[in-house]
C-alpha cells in the first residue's frame, strides 16, 4: 500500500486565500504605511480610522485585529459571490466620510431580534438566508415568486453611497449595493389602477426572538411607498454594503433603501411585495399614528413629538450636525411633494 506523506510546505486547496482578500489587502497596507503604522501595534482608534478611510477599504475593516466583527461580516452569506459590484459615482456624499463598517453593522434597529441596537448583530448568526423567495402580488401583469438570486440576475447591480438618517436622530453614510427599485417596478408592469406598493418582512418567531418577546407589536413588519416614490431614481432594493453581501442584522438578504426618508421606511428582509390601489398601512404608523406618518420624509422643521429633528448625530463619534431637508436629497425628490 502506497502512503503519501505530504511535505510540510504542501497545502490543501481549502487553505488558499481568496483572491478578493488578497486584493483588498493592498489598499490596507498602503494606508497603514501612510499613517506610519507598519511595524507597531495599532490602537483601536487607529484601526477604526483605517476602516473608515473610504470604500477603497471595503472588505478590509473586519480583518483588522481587535475589531471583533466576525458576526458582523457579510462573508458568511450564501450570496457573497455576487459582490462587490461596480460603483456608480453619480451617487456619492463628498461632504461626509463613509461611516466605518464596524459601526454600521453593530448599531442597528431590527426589533424582530431585539430592541437593543447594540445587540442585534449578536443574535442573527443562525438566521437562515437560503432558500429565500420574494412573492410579488397584486395589481401587476408579471407577478410571481422569485428567488433572491433570480432578482440579482435580472437587474444590473451597482454600489451607491447614501446618507442614512434614523428617526432617533443618529445618522450614517453607507455604501449600499443593489439595483434601482424602479427597475423591479418596470419589470412586473403595474396595472394602471396601482397607486402604492406594500412591503412585508420575514416573520419567523423561531429564528427571530424579538417577535415572541414583543407580542403586542403587529407582526410582521410592513411598510409602504407610493409608486412615484418607489420609481424615483434614489429608491433601491439593496442586497449588499461595503462591497460585501448584506449582513443579517442589516436586513439580509434583500431590503429597501429610501434615503430621503427616516430609516424605518427602509424595510428589511423583504419576503413579499404587493401592488395595491390605496395607501397601505405601515407598522409604526399603526402603533403610533401621531408620531410616525406614512410619508416620514426627513424634515428638520417638523419635530418628532418627543424630540427635535433639527440636528443629527453622526456615528460613530456622535458629531452633531444640522439635519438637511429630505436628508440632503431635495433636488431629487422635492417635486414628488409639490402639492
Amino acid at each position: 500500500m502506497l502512503i503519501k506523506i505530504p511535505k510540510r510546505w504542501e497545502l490543501p486547496e481549502s487553505a488558499v486565500t481568496p483572491r478578493k482578500l488578497v486584493e483588498a489587502r493592498r489598499p490596507l497596507v498602503a494606508s497603514m504605511q501612510k499613517e506610519g503604522l507598519i511595524g507597531r501595534a495599532m490602537t483601536r482608534r487607529e484601526a477604526l480610522k483605517l476602516a473608515a478611510a473610504g470604500t477603497t477599504m471595503a472588505g478590509c475593516g473586519q480583518y483588522i485585529k481587535g475589531l471583533d466583527t466576525g458576526a458582523a461580516s457579510g462573508l458568511s452569506s450564501p450570496y457573497a459571490d455576487w459582490f462587490p459590484v461596480p460603483r456608480n459615482k453619480a451617487y456619492e456624499v463628498p461632504e461626509r466620510a463613509v461611516t466605518d463598517g464596524v459601526s454600521a453593522t453593530t448599531h442597528n434597529n431590527f426589533y424582530e431580534f431585539t430592541v437593543s441596537k447594540s445587540d442585534v448583530w449578536k443574535l442573527v448568526g443562525d438566521f437562515e438566508l437560503e432558500p429565500w423567495t420574494v412573492e410579488i402580488t397584486g395589481l401587476v401583469a408579471n407577478g410571481g415568486t422569485f428567488g433572491v438570486e433570480d432578482l440579482f440576475a435580472l437587474f444590473d447591480m451597482e454600489e451607491r453611497i447614501y446618507r442614512f438618517r434614523c428617526v432617533e436622530t443618529w445618522a450614517m453614510t453607507v455604501p449600499w449595493s443593489g439595483f434601482p427599485l424602479a427597475k423591479l417596478v418596470e419589470y412586473v408592469d403595474p396595472l394602471p389602477e396601482a397607486t402604492h406598493i406594500a412591503f412585508i418582512s420575514k416573520n419567523d418567531p423561531e429564528q427571530m426572538p424579538g417577535v415572541s418577546a414583543n407580542p403586542g407589536y403587529p407582526w410582521p413588519y410592513y411598510e409602504g411607498l407610493r409608486i412615484d416614490e418607489a420609481t424615483n431614481e434614489l429608491a433601491m432594493m439593496v442586497a449588499g454594503m461595503y462591497g460585501e453581501a448584506l449582513p443579517r442584522q442589516n436586513g439580509a438578504p434583500l431590503r429597501v433603501i429610501v434615503p430621503w426618508k427616516y430609516g424605518y421606511k427602509s424595510i428589511k428582509s423583504v419576503v413579499r411585495i404587493a401592488f395595491v390601489n390605496k395607501q397601505p398601512g405601515t407598522f409604526w404608523n399603526t402603533i403610533a399614528p401621531d408620531e410616525y406618518g406614512f410619508l416620514s420624509n426627513v424634515d428638520p422643521s417638523v419635530p418628532h413629538p418627543r424630540w427635535s429633528q433639527a440636528t443629527e448625530r453622526l456615528l460613530p463619534d456622535g458629531q452633531e450636525v444640522d439635519t438637511m431637508l429630505y436628508n440632503g436629497y431635495e433636488a431629487e425628490v422635492s417635486a414628488l411633494y409639490s402639492g
